[in-house]
């Protein structure tokens, strides 16, 4: 077997396999012999049947099995040995592939394009002037995290009536027949829990003003919770059975709870950080800060990643084989038997397509060029920050390191995730890379400027 590579261009290129009879004949007959043992056929007991016969029924499918698969093992073996850049995935030639004929022929030819790819440089140094955002830490940012930690750490108490209309209701539900009694066999719930927050319709919300527990009111529960969702969960059914039930219903009060925030005490400051770690108001705001300075960072780090990326696709603009891509990109997507892309849909994308091949192709470039590596140790650390956050969302700020290390073994475990958060890593570092060579163009916004900036980020690369 013999494999040449013709160049047609920079970026294109044309690779040709030679397949003679000696590459593939013993494994064919070493097939054929295999198909002769577990062969069944009317007529011949099991193994018996004549190998002609099993060469006329299946050799020509065996040989062209065969020679594909050994064509695919020798490409890749091609590929890794001469150390070819190539874009996406060999495709069969549509002009230099010569007519098979599968039956006659001993000896073939087998054409691929490929797409190259480029050389070239990447330099960087304070000639490269990136804007960094800094988003400031103001008060209302401040107060808003505040009162998020007073929601989480806050609780349902009970009081004597209805007053604002936002409270929840323990009741008791009975399904009410046409004339309004209670039906017999009816649906009934004990233990119900119902929210006036979320109640939708404002004339049967006015019914539970000043409402008391034992009071008893008929309502059409239908209309107030027309969510199926919410109603089959409230009643404990099926919401396949909910056409079946009736509108109506008389709700017998147990219970008038409403939501109350956390008080801002010691025992909210330990509850959040552990005991005796904050003991004043005005270290807890100063650790609130800290705590924003943490979270907000990560924000302004990608925003430089998508200036950054903007930037040198901008300056380096490696050229990619486009119309090899395209391609590449309809025949792949013609193998999915889900999410399929028209051909239309794929030019209207290409564009971005494009844009994240040349910055990988950067990234890459910049990854080797400085030799930049990404420990195992240093993944996990990364997999600890992420379930770290994840915990902190709901309000658990003090968290054991030896469970977050056992948390984040465990979605290491999981390859995808894996090599999600080695990509991550190598993110992160190409982007600490360009922040140390570039000139940072510093400034400082208020969160809501720094979201008008993301949005309109986003909406030109949208376009």
């Amino acid at each position: 077997m013999n494999i040449t590579k013709e160049n047609k261009d920079e970026l294109n290129a044309v690779l040709k396999v030679q397949v003679n009879e000696e590459d593939y004949k013993e494994k064919v007959d070493q097939v054929v012999k295999d198909y002769k043992k577990k062969a069944k056929l009317d007529g011949f007991r099991p193994g018996k049947v004549p190998e002609g016969l099993i060469r006329k029924m299946y050799g020509r499918a065996i040989k062209i099995d065969e020679i594909n698969k050994l064509v695919g093992q020798e490409l890749s073996e091609y590929l890794k040995s001469e150390e070819l850049n190539i874009l996406g995935e060999p495709l069969p030639s549509k002009t230099d592939q010569k007519e098979i004929n599968w039956d006659n022929d001993k000896e073939f030819e087998f054409a691929f394009d490929i797409g190259m790819s480029p050389d070239f440089e990447v330099k960087m140094s304070g000639h490269d002037k990136i804007p960094y955002y800094n988003i400031k830490i103001t008060d209302d940012l401040i107060d808003n995290q505040i009162e998020s930690y007073q929601k989480r750490l806050g609780e349902f108490k009970e009081i004597d009536e209805v007053s604002e209309k936002d409270e929840m209701l323990n009741a008791a539900l009975t399904e009410l027949d046409e004339e309004g009694n209670p039906k017999e066999d009816g649906t009934k719930k004990e233990d119900a829990t119902l929210s006036l927050d979320v109640l939708k319709d404002e004339d049967i919300k006015a019914k539970f003003e000043k409402a008391k527990p034992g009071d008893e009111i008929d309502i059409d529960l239908k209309k107030a919770y027309p969510s199926e969702a919410e109603l089959s969960s409230m009643l404990n059914v099926n919401k396949e059975d909910l056409e079946n039930i009736n509108n109506f219903f008389r709700l017998k009060i147990d219970k008038v709870k409403k939501f109350e925030k956390a008080e801002i005490d010691q025992n909210f400051y330990d509850k959040l950080y552990g005991e005796g770690e904050v003991t004043s108001e005005e270290e807890f705001r100063q650790k609130i800060k800290e705590e924003l300075e943490n979270q907000l960072k990560p924000e302004s780090d990608r925003k430089f990643a998508v200036d950054a990326k903007e930037h040198f696709v901008r300056k380096v603009d490696p050229q990619i084989p486009a119309d090899f891509l395209k391609r590449w990109l309809k025949e792949s997507q013609s193998q999915k038997e889900d999410n399929q892309l028209t051909e239309e849909q794929i030019e209207e994308e290409f564009p971005a397509f494009k844009q994240d091949v040349k910055w990988d192709l950067i990234k890459n470039k910049i990854i080797k060029d400085h030799e930049i590596k990404v420990e195992e140790s240093e993944v996990l650390e990364l997999a600890k920050q992420l379930t770290l956050q994840q915990f902190q969302q709901y309000g658990m700020m003090n968290f054991p390191d030896e469970q977050l290390e056992m948390y984040a073994k465990q979605l290491l475990q999981q390859e995808e995730q894996k090599r999600k958060l080695y990509e991550h890593k190598y993110e992160d570092k190409v982007t600490e890379l360009i922040k140390e060579k570039v000139k940072l163009e510093e400034k400082e916004v208020t969160m809501e400027e720094f979201k008008k900036q993301v949005e309109e980020e986003q909406n030109k690369q949208s376009k």
